[in-house]
């Protein structure tokens, strides 16, 4: 099930990659049904907070009436940064499922570990590099393409 999932997480990021976004997409999972999806979309909406997790979180907290999303696993293609991975832990999500890593914002292990800090409240369960290929390879070619300059279609 993850990689299906993962796989839903990929879609979004194909849509912020199609709008110039950095290509990191998320979705909320509860009882095996996507309650929040999210794709990066700062740039587009002039707004700092407008990560993929945030806009997942936003919509799966509105779907279950709670600020709580407990019982849930959120799939994200790159790991958490910093907000985001915050974020997670003030919502309660107990899992973390990510693809590829983000050796220079990583907040799930690779710069530092929020999601499993012992002094905090909170807690995840994370699983890491499930469909890590495709989830890196949409980054490098966005990435690739934004150094030389050229359109993201």
């Amino acid at each position: 099930m993850d990689e299906y999932f993962m796989l839903e997480a990929l879609k979004e990021a194909k849509k912020a990659f199609d709008i110039n976004e950095v290509p990191i997409g998320a979705v909320i999972v509860f009882d095996n049904k996507i309650i929040g999806r999210g794709y990066n979309r700062r740039n587009t909406d002039k707004n700092p907070l407008k990560h993929a997790e945030i806009i997942a979180i936003n919509e799966a907290a509105e779907f279950i009436g709670d600020w709580r999303i407990e019982n849930c696993t959120i799939y994200v293609t790159v790991e958490p940064c910093p907000m985001c991975a915050g974020a997670i832990v003030q919502a309660r999500i107990p899992r973390v499922v990510y693809g590829a890593d983000n050796p220079k914002a990583g907040c799930a292990g690779s710069i530092v570990n929020i999601l499993q800090m012992d002094k905090l409240n909170h807690r995840c369960d994370v699983t890491k590099g499930i469909l890590y290929k495709e989830c890196g390879s949409i980054m490098k070619e966005f990435f690739k393409r934004f150094r030389k300059n050229l359109p993201v279609i």
